[in-house]
């Protein structure tokens, strides 16, 4: 069935920050939505890259070397294996595209991870 989403509406149904939820699949991706606001924690993906895109508000993604700052409609990938730290000094809609699996903790695993992503 093809459907139709309004990403702003989509956000409402988000009441807790850095839970993200799947709004969409494409091929072996899936786009996920998640708000977030404070500082996330440190950790990689092993085996994916991982894409931000700032939906409402401004992160900054931080990285080892660097801080990338995204501002609404800015994007960026994070390669595979790439220590980061999300983080936003206010709440931000952020659209994720990853794999449906891929777990939002990466290579850490503790109350903050989401095994299974709620589908809408």
């Amino acid at each position: 069935m093809i459907k139709k989403v309004n990403l702003l509406s989509a956000f409402d149904q988000i009441h807790d920050y850095y839970q993200p939820i799947s709004v969409a699949s494409v091929n072996d991706s899936s786009m996920k939505l998640v708000k977030i606001k404070g500082e996330f924690l440190w950790h990689h993906h092993d085996d994916s890259d991982e894409l931000f895109l700032v939906v409402k508000g401004q992160i900054t993604i931080k990285l080892r070397d660097q801080d990338i700052v995204l501002k609404e409609g800015e994007m960026v990938v994070i390669p595979k294996g790439v220590e980061h730290m999300p983080l936003a000094e206010e709440e931000a809609y952020v659209a994720l595209i990853e794999p449906y699996e891929l777990l939002n903790t990466g290579n850490v695993q503790n109350e903050r991870s989401v095994h299974h992503v709620k589908k809408v």
